[in-house]
């Protein structure tokens, strides 16, 4: 899954990147860091602040907020 939500992200295809996340989550499957920091990429597209702001929750409920790569990651999606 992360596999796929990186390529899309590389691709420039957010929004695919997003379902696919998305998906992922109905399936049962928990992100994990790397996961976060593939998908906040996807999001760096200011027309993907809302979901980037709602992965942010995620973070913060998942407990990777005080992770150095995944915070720098989420600063590259707010800057």
């Amino acid at each position: 899954w992360t596999t796929m939500i990186a390529a899309c992200s590389r691709l420039g295809n957010g929004r695919e990147a997003f379902q696919v996340f998305q998906q992922m989550q109905v399936e049962g499957l928990i992100p994990d860091k790397i996961t976060y920091i593939s998908i906040l990429s996807a999001c760096s597209d200011k027309a993907a602040l809302v979901e980037g702001k709602w992965i942010h929750r995620c973070i913060v409920g998942s407990g990777f907020e005080l992770d150095v790569e995944v915070g720098n990651a989420l600063v590259d999606m707010y800057g």
